[in-house]
């Protein structure tokens, strides 16, 4: 299975196993997550993905890779700034939740494989990992996040940073192919 579809399966399968249990005191599918639980979850792949960018800085000595990494740096970074400028003027504290500590254990997992990796091996799981994460995220955050989240201000973050993750996939699929 390549990268990007087990990333897209460990999101459906984390989406669908959860849905399909009862909600006890705490939310168990991206569809239940409050709006302050659903920007933890944001913040967490925002990190995550800052991360992964780091990782292709230190090990690939590919210009595209280069050049891909540091725009998800500064345009994760940016989206990370004003959600948290946003959590401030709302005097909001982020709720950590299933979800985010899943990426998160997914993120350590992936992180300590593509280190073991170099060359062009890491080029390309770089770049599938990146094609996969963006199509899993945004596919989470247009179909289960944005349709629930309730406050204005923070819907119209994620709408915006919606569009602009939505270029990063569209990248990262050019850069999968010419890499392959």
């Amino acid at each position: 299975m390549s990268p990007r579809k087990a990333l897209i399966a460990i999101v459906a399968v984390m989406t669908l196993s959860t849905t399909q249990i009862p909600s006890q005191a705490a939310a168990e599918s991206p569809a239940e997550l409050n709006d302050l639980q659903i920007a933890h979850v944001a913040y967490t792949a925002d990190n995550i993905d800052i991360r992964y960018a780091h990782l292709a800085l230190a090990i690939s000595t590919n210009p595209k890779v280069h050049a891909f990494a540091r725009t998800m740096i500064q345009d994760h970074s940016a989206v990370n700034d004003q959600a948290l400028a946003l959590l401030a003027k709302l005097k909001a504290q982020p709720q950590d939740n299933f979800l985010s500590k899943s990426l998160n254990q997914g993120a350590e997992k992936l992180v300590d494989e593509m280190s073991q990796l170099r060359g062009a091996a890491f080029d390309r799981r770089y770049a599938e990992n990146e094609l996969g994460y963006h199509q899993a995220v945004n596919d989470l955050v247009e179909n289960s996040f944005i349709p629930n989240i309730e406050h204005p201000e923070v819907k119209a973050l994620f709408e915006a940073g919606l569009k602009i993750f939505k270029v990063h996939e569209k990248h990262a699929e050019m850069m999968v192919k010419s890499l392959n």
